[in-house]
């Protein structure tokens, strides 16, 4: 189970820095540039092929799948939902990571062969027999814990943001555990946000102590609709804006400036730096400089 549980918190990060509409495509920052990666720093060059002639061109439509599937595994490794289709499904999206940047210079190879590893030992192993959708699927568990453990987390981390946002409504503050650039959260939120999650951990808690299906509904449709305002706003702006296409190049730029797309209740934030060296990374070998939701 911890296994799983840390591999979910992986891809959480991961998503975090994945900021749509463009997904770092007019700077050359984010998940464009470690993309890019692939054919600046070859370590496969069929694979370096690929990313050159269908993704690279078409890289907004790969964004989004990007955006979708990491988003996919964070929540059922997190849920203990399918998680051996989630672990096949890391294992591809981990070796597609390493093709384009385990060659990458600063990078460490063997780290994306470990990310491919904690999968293939989620894919043939019983990770999903302990607090786990998969569990109660399977009639082993009520889901009870389950319930009151993630309704727990969001009570407190709800009762921390609202707290922390006392002061600035719409500031977001910052429920994480943080050691230098090392952050161990479930996300940066305002006031609303913070609401949210109080609504979403007390449902969750209530259906711990009574099963009641309206509760459990209630549970899904809160987050499920937080998530689709995120989508309806951003979405719009993708596609009336248009993007220029940036060249491949390995060298550094103009200093990049931080997008924040305007949403309904969240969107992804960065603090990126105009030092090259310090944007967030795309995989496990180096340190992300943000990975946090905020919420607006």
């Amino acid at each position: 189970m911890g296994l799983r549980l840390l591999a979910g918190l992986l891809w959480l990060y991961n998503v975090s820095w994945k900021r749509a509409p463009d997904f770092g495509q007019d700077n050359d920052t984010g998940l464009y540039h470690f993309t890019a990666l692939a054919v600046s720093d070859p370590v496969f060059p069929p694979y370096s092929w690929v990313v050159e002639n269908l993704v690279l061109p078409n890289f907004t439509p790969f964004g989004w799948v990007v955006l979708v599937a990491e988003t996919t595994l964070a929540v059922l490794l997190l849920s203990g939902a399918f998680v051996r289709l989630a672990a096949a499904l890391g294992v591809a999206q981990s070796a597609a990571i390493g093709l384009s940047v385990a060659l990458a210079p600063g990078e460490w190879p063997w780290a994306y062969a470990m990310m491919v590893g904690i999968h293939v030992v989620l894919l043939f192993s019983a990770a999903g027999r302990y607090l786990s959708v998969d569990a109660l699927r399977a009639g082993i568990d009520d889901g009870r814990r389950l319930a009151l453990t993630w309704g727990a987390l969001g009570l407190v981390g709800g009762i921390v943001a609202v707290a922390l946002s006392l002061g600035d409504p719409l500031d977001a503050s910052d429920p994480s555990l943080r050691t230098g650039d090392f952050p161990v959260g479930i996300g940066t939120y305002n006031l609303l946000g913070g609401a949210v999650l109080l609504i979403v951990g007390g449902l969750l808690v209530g259906l711990a102590r009574s099963s009641t299906p309206g509760i459990a509904l209630g549970a899904a449709v809160v987050p499920a609709l937080a998530a689709l305002s995120l989508y309806a706003s951003v979405i719009p702006s993708w596609v009336v804006r248009p993007r220029p296409r940036p060249s491949i190049s390995p060298w550094p730029r103009s200093p990049v400036r931080s997008l924040s797309p305007r949403v309904v209740l969240a969107s992804p934030a960065s603090r990126l730096s105009p030092d090259r060296t310090r944007r967030p990374e795309h995989g496990a070998a180096q340190s992300h400089r943000s990975g946090t939701f905020r919420y607006l």
